[in-house]
């Protein structure tokens, strides 16, 4: 026995602000590559190889909400949303690759600091032209990052191109004030710095989702007291909760119930236990499997 649940992410509504987002990072990281040309600024090279991950983040997160909304199959009985979850995947690796090259990329630069030559001036009109830009981006993506996990990789990879932003603006004023250009391979381990707790943080949450294991924010004894709470229900044991990506939670349970809920109908329970989950706990879909209590007696001798 089952109730489905209808849920949506405003994947139209996302798509739009990832083609917005992608058109402001794209125009920033030409201005970056170009600026880090000219001015021989480390830190603008490393912030544009930042955002050349984003963009390709962006894109990435893009298709997958395009893939996500395709309708389920006989084949993908719950969609395609977890399309989302590579995208997530696919943009934390690109993260910690990133991380790395700059980092390698700096430490050389330290050492052999007697050969660098930075531009304070232009490299400090740049940063501050791709912060505007960040900031812009991140205010469009953060309404949709609370409730998608590729959203919310999106978003987090704009807020670490804003960092990064100041981050080479400190090194500019630094150079310009004082004339010590290594501030400019300082600021690239910043950067590099800030990239890896964010590719962790995406990625654990990956791993979540791929290992099917409970939701962060979801409480499974709270939901069995929830639903042990309804007229009728005796017991619930065998739950399941998982999430076929961030904001689409799954529930599965055997409910056992009074002997006059069965002769009764099902109907009404089954309507009052899918919507206490989808009303206090976001389950996007439920299942039950109703049971009188000699029937669970005989569940358990099947799993001893």
């Amino acid at each position: 026995m089952g109730h489905d649940h209808d849920h949506s992410h405003g994947t139209g509504s996302n798509r739009r602000r990832l083609s917005i987002a992608i058109g402001i990072v794209g125009s920033v990281l030409v201005l970056e590559v170009l600026g880090a040309w000219l001015t021989g600024s480390l830190a603008l090279l490393a912030d544009a190889g930042h955002m050349l991950s984003d963009l390709f983040g962006l894109i990435v997160a893009l298709t997958a909400t395009l893939v996500a909304a395709r309708p389920a199959t006989d084949r993908a009985t719950f969609g395609f949303q977890r399309a989302e979850v590579f995208g997530a995947l696919i943009n934390g690796l690109i993260l910690l690759v990133v991380a790395a090259v700059v980092s390698v990329s700096a430490v050389l630069r330290l050492v052999h600091s007697s050969d660098t030559e930075v531009l304070g001036t232009p490299m400090l009109v740049v940063a501050i032209i791709g912060l505007a830009a960040n900031v812009a981006a991140m205010v469009l993506l953060r309404p949709a990052a609370a409730g998608s996990i590729n959203m919310r990789g999106a978003y987090l990879e704009v807020l670490g191109d804003a960092l990064g932003s100041v981050a080479v603006i400190v090194a500019a004023i630094v150079i310009l004030s004082t004339g010590f250009v290594q501030a400019d391979a300082v600021a690239s381990l910043v950067i590099a710095g800030m990239i890896v707790p964010r590719a962790y943080f995406l990625l654990r949450d990956v791993v979540r989702v791929f290992s099917q294991s409970t939701p962060a924010d979801t409480d499974v004894s709270e939901i069995r007291l929830h639903l042990l709470g309804t007229t009728g229900v005796v017991a619930v044991h065998d739950v399941h909760v998982w999430a076929i990506t961030s904001g689409a939670h799954v529930f599965t349970a055997h409910v056992v119930v009074e002997p006059t809920v069965l002769a009764a109908g099902t109907d009404t329970l089954l309507d009052e236990l899918s919507g206490c989950l989808a009303k206090h706990f976001d389950v996007a879909h439920s299942t039950f499997q109703l049971e009188p209590a000699e029937h669970a007696e005989h569940e358990d001798r099947q799993h001893r």
